[in-house]
């Protein structure tokens, strides 16, 4: 990243660049002959008090101090991916919360409050997707207080970034003591890449609804009731994969659980994988992705053309498989619990 004009490091923002992408070098030390710098690159977010707050895609927050600032400058929005389908944040946003609906939402302003008994918290946090209509720190006080009267922590899910993602309420949330739990990609590639992986998909059911196998495979089913298969079940158009027990090695018991399960869910041009679980004794078969090619086979024949997943940070495994079929990151998104 180059700062200089002729030589000369120079300070190319001001407080009045609050809300716009920065690129800073700040000194580390004292200042000596041994000086140390180190550059930050993300949305400014605050220039308070002789200190300045930039908040990283990854979502998380730098202060500066004013005075160990050496260079800095205003820089263009992430450059446009170079693989897999163009796609806003906009249109991202309102895809995936289409295909994990709550059991119960109310609207406040432009944000959205989602409950679903508990159960994950992509179903039981407040989406903001635009203004509350309220001052931040009332909305966060209306958005606890929902929660509160339900029994549930109070969370708030936002993303990072890309272009139009909310690092600016990101700060506002640490700022009134909400704090970052866990973290995602969502990531994006072409769909028919997915579906021309070899796999045997014969060994694939689907269905339309999870059966009492596939919710036994499924990890987050530790808690049985309505909310759960309502969740599952919502989005357009929605597809269950199973891989039974004793269709893999010679010596499956037959009345074991699925070796391997997965959803998707089909809306208009996307395709959003979820849900896809490998035994621990069938993994390194290639089963996750017999999964993945199955389900989008069944998505390209509905129309869809473009793909879309969601892992977390330190899933290695899976960041790995989907590496592999072209998923790139789009941005993060995040979950902040009210202190």
């Amino acid at each position: 990243m180059e700062f200089t004009i002729g030589g000369r490091l120079e300070v190319r923002i001001t407080p009045a660049d609050v809300g716009k992408r920065v690129s800073v070098r700040r000194r580390t030390d004292g200042g000596g002959a041994g000086a140390e710098f180190t550059d930050v690159v993300g949305v400014l977010t605050s220039w308070n008090s002789g200190v300045l707050s930039i908040t990283r895609k990854s979502g998380e927050s730098v202060h500066i101090v004013e005075s160990s600032v050496v260079a800095g400058k205003v820089v263009p929005a992430a450059p446009a991916r170079r693989r897999g389908p163009a796609a806003s944040f906009g249109e991202l946003a309102a895809v995936t919360a289409r295909a994990w609906q709550p059991v119960e939402s109310e609207a406040l302003g432009d944000w959205r409050l989602r409950a679903a008994g508990g159960f994950t918290r992509r179903a039981n946090s407040a989406l903001p997707l635009g203004d509350p209509g309220l001052p931040v720190g009332e909305a966060l006080g209306r958005v606890r207080d929902w929660y509160e009267e339900r029994g549930l922590p109070a969370y708030v899910q936002t993303a990072t970034g890309a272009e139009g993602t909310q690092e600016p309420l990101c700060a506002e949330l640490e700022r009134h003591g909400w704090r970052r739990e866990v973290s995602a990609e969502v990531r994006i590639a072409a769909l028919a890449p997915v579906g021309d992986l070899e796999a045997d998909v014969r060994a694939v059911r689907l269905t339309r609804e999870p059966d009492a196998a596939w919710l036994a495979r499924y990890q987050r089913f530790s808690t049985p009731g309505p909310h759960v298969l309502r969740v599952l079940g919502s989005g357009p158009s929605v597809w269950f994969a199973t891989v039974s027990g004793d269709t893999v090695g010679a010596d499956a018991d037959p009345d074991a659980l699925p070796a391997a399960i997965g959803r998707c869910v089909v809306d208009g041009r996307w395709a959003g994988f979820m849900a896809v679980e490998v035994a621990p004794e069938q993994r390194r078969r290639g089963l996750a992705t017999t999964v993945m090619a199955a389900l989008a086979r069944r998505a390209l024949d509905e129309g869809a053309s473009a793909a879309w997943l969601q892992v977390e940070e330190d899933n290695e495994g899976a960041r790995a498989l989907y590496d592999g079929m072209g998923f790139a990151a789009h941005h993060r998104y995040h979950h902040y619990r009210s202190a």
